[in-house]
């Protein structure tokens, strides 16, 4: 039996979900009208939430506590809205029917998740995001995107499975399933964890995020970008601040992201690997877990949503125009399309952190927290990465996409709705940058950090223009060429199927022979047993008395021999 609590109808993401159902029912006008208007009330809803425990739910021997507010959630909550309103936006000229009601169902679930108070719910909204995610792949109608999106839903489907195993073990040892800092010191807090982390894209299972990202539409991938892995950086944060691990899975992440995405030619690809970069800063942040590191991290959460989203609505302009995807193929588009140019160049100089974008009041917080606390290899390696994100989304996608040489495609400007939407995410992403103070307010601890520091500027000055210049010369190195990148999904995608056809061609060859060989050894194997155990086999024979007494004596002083020595 279950009972629930009369607030529960006012829960965000439950009605973002309701509404994406509605959508999905209506077309033309009015769909669109309720894509706008869905998100903002969501975040209006958002806004009511108290801190604590605002709803509950009564289901067999526990309280769940699907709406619990608090100052982590609802900063995440307020951004994963405002993502739901501009993709939304963005993506009014979405013919398919069902992407755009996938898109905020998925929204609604993530918005579920950060607002989860128990480890049930999380699981349930976790699951529904997985759900709503596969079908935004789905709806880009592409052989290729329906082949994706069953490899990402294997993949998010092990994931939930090792975060129920996790769940279970954890009632089974503690009895709660209240949502709060969990230690490693238990197998079943690893499986959490674990499954925690694969949605984040960290390692060995990082390829599904570039394998199946950029199968979705030119607007399915703006969303993509922004919930999965912001979300699984939520619950780390709430989960597993301080772990150390996570400082070195986050490391690896940053610097995996940064050699893929200087292989790549298809910008939407390049563009995914510099997702898992950002996360692996990200869960970087929650391994130090002081509180300016977690304060950086959930400042860089927020605002990494609209700069990422925002290279990827140029990235989706550009394919919607041209119906190109290579780096190779494009070039010189900043004369034809200066809207969607300008805006991708605002997204680049956010995502590499320059003074004065939202990127560089956050992300400075994460490598301040490592130098405060004397660690100098994470602070010089988030250096590092910082490098790689300014060579890749910061410099190769805009340089080779808008400039570099003429394509000879003179394509129009992206339609107004994809302007606006693009405008108004540049514009936030400028607007923090200049006064991050609301933000620093919203954070979960008190902030002492001042971005605008001469120190904090010139260093940040002088990685930017040696990055700038790495760039041009390296640039023969780094021009797109058509290349093949293999990475762990190729045990699946290419080894898996090629092992399984294999082993059924040779099964297939054997045909009638395989049969009769089956039947030959089973009659040996009969064979062998009545030459032992039949009625005149050697086991089943009559020994005598002093025989048995010297076997014994003989076992016996072999164990002693065994036992001594």
């Amino acid at each position: 039996m279950y009972e629930i609590g009369s607030s529960l109808a006012l829960h965000p993401g439950v009605f973002l979900m309701a509404g994406a159902i509605v959508i999905a029912l209506t077309r033309g006008a009015i769909r669109n009208a309720l894509a706008l208007l869905a998100p903002l009330a969501t975040l209006y809803l958002v806004w009511q939430v108290p801190d604590g425990t605002a709803a509950t739910v009564r289901f067999l021997d526990f309280e769940l506590a699907p709406l619990a507010g608090g100052r982590l959630s609802r900063l995440f909550a307020v951004v994963f809205a405002i993502m739901a309103g501009g993709g939304a936006l963005y993506s009014l000229k979405q013919e398919h029917r069902l992407e755009l009601a996938a898109a905020l169902f998925y929204a609604g679930a993530a918005i579920g998740v950060v607002f989860a108070g128990d480890l049930i719910t999380v699981f349930v909204f976790w699951e529904l995001m997985a759900i709503g995610s596969t079908l935004v792949i789905w709806s880009a109608g592409t052989p290729a995107a329906y082949r994706a999106s069953l490899r990402y839903l294997m993949i998010h489907l092990l994931g939930g499975a090792l975060l129920m195993a996790g769940i279970a073990g954890h009632v089974a040892q503690t009895g709660s399933i209240a949502f709060e800092g969990l230690s490693t010191n238990a197998p079943s807090h690893w499986l959490i964890l674990a499954g925690f982390l694969l949605n984040a894209g960290a390692p060995p299972l990082s390829a599904w995020l570039p394998d199946a990202y950029p199968r979705a539409s030119w607007s399915g991938m703006v969303f993509l970008s922004a919930f999965t892995t912001k979300t699984a950086v939520y619950v780390l944060l709430r989960g597993f601040p301080g772990t150390e691990v996570l400082v070195y899975v986050g490391l690896f992440m940053a610097f995996y992201g940064i050699v893929y995405a200087l292989l790549e030619n298809d910008m939407r690809r390049l563009l995914a690997y510099s997702i898992v970069n950002q996360a692996g800063v990200m869960v970087a942040g929650i391994g130090l877990g002081t509180e300016t590191a977690l304060n950086g991290v959930a400042a860089h959460a927020f605002a990494s949503v609209p700069y990422t989203a925002l290279l990827l609505m140029a990235a989706g302009a550009v394919l919607y125009r041209t119906g190109k995807r290579e780096c190779g193929s494009l070039g010189g588009l900043a004369r034809s399309m200066p809207v969607t140019a300008l805006c991708g160049i605002v997204g680049a100089l956010s995502i590499s952190a320059f003074p004065y974008t939202s990127g560089f009041v956050s992300k400075t917080m994460i490598s301040q927290a490592a130098a405060d606390g004397h660690l100098l290899w994470v602070w010089l390696l988030l250096a590092a990465a910082s490098v790689g994100a300014v060579l890749t989304a910061g410099m190769k996608f805009c340089w080779f996409v808008f400039f570099h040489r003429d394509s000879g495609l003179r394509p129009p400007d992206a339609p107004r709705s994809m302007q606006l939407a693009m405008i108004l995410f540049a514009a936030s992403c400028i607007g923090v940058g200049i006064y991050p103070d609301p933000l620093y307010a919203a954070l979960p601890y008190p902030v002492h950090y001042q971005p605008y520091t001469g120190a904090h500027v010139v260093a940040k000055l002088q990685l930017l223009l040696f990055a700038v210049l790495v760039f041009f010369l390296l640039l023969g190195w780094l021009k797109p060429a058509r290349t093949i990148t293999l990475d762990v999904d190729w045990l699946y995608r290419v080894f898996g199927p090629w092992l399984a056809a294999s082993v059924l061609h040779g099964l297939a060859l054997l045909g009638g022979r395989g049969e009769q060989r089956l039947r030959q050894a089973m009659d040996a194997a009969w064979k062998g047993l009545q030459r032992h155990h039949g009625p005149e086999g050697i086991l089943a024979r009559t020994w005598p008395t002093g025989s048995m007494a010297l076997w014994m004596m003989l076992l016996l002083l072999a164990y002693l021999l065994f036992y001594y020595l």
